[in-house]
């Protein structure tokens, strides 16, 4: 891994909101879309320098599309996947167990192959372990590759970008959505 500078990328104190009440002030890391490319470059170069040449690679989404795309056009890996796997509801706040939700992958298409399981943040580590599971007796291998790690998360991923302990802003999910969220499945 990279050393990295946290200057450029953190922000010394955020307010933050929960169901509408104002909590107390968190450090954030925050990743900008700059950074972002520089980080899934370094992040493809470590992969290509470890001899692991995907077949295909899976992305975790939503958090992980980007990555995924971003590791695929560094790695020229033109087999693309994505897993969807809900765990998260809201800052810091997640379901009991992560949820593979529809269309589910049709592992037949991934069988025997090397696959690069791509996401933002291994932060529970839970939803990598399940995806992990999930595509393991498929596949010839998996390795997974993150943006960030989190000290207690349950799995370690072969690649990581950078460690943190903060809550991440990510440059696709900082901001609200553009449409009310009760139309977002419309």
């Amino acid at each position: 891994m990279a050393e990295i500078d946290l200057t450029d990328r953190t922000q010394q104190t955020e307010p933050t909101e929960r169901a509408g009440e104002q909590t107390v002030e968190l450090e954030r890391e925050i990743l900008t879309w700059e950074r972002f490319g520089g980080a899934t470059r370094e992040l493809a170069t470590e992969i290509a320098a470890d001899g692991f040449r995907p077949d295909v690679v899976l992305a975790i989404a939503r958090g992980g599309l980007t990555v995924a795309g971003a590791l695929a056009y560094a790695l020229a890996v033109k087999n693309c996947f994505a897993m969807n796997v809900e765990f998260y509801t809201s800052v810091d706040e997640r379901l009991d167990v992560p949820v593979v939700l529809p269309p589910t992958l049709d592992v037949v298409d991934i069988r025997g192959m090397r696959v690069l399981i791509a996401d933002d943040v291994a932060d529970t580590g839970k939803t990598l372990e399940l995806v992990r599971k999930e595509i393991a007796e498929h596949v010839a291998e998996a390795r997974c590759a993150v943006l960030y790690h989190k000290p207690w998360s349950i799995m370690v991923p072969e690649y990581v970008w950078a460690h943190t302990e903060r809550w991440i802003n990510f440059p696709w999910s900082c901001q609200d959505p553009v449409v009310p969220v009760d139309n977002r499945d419309a």
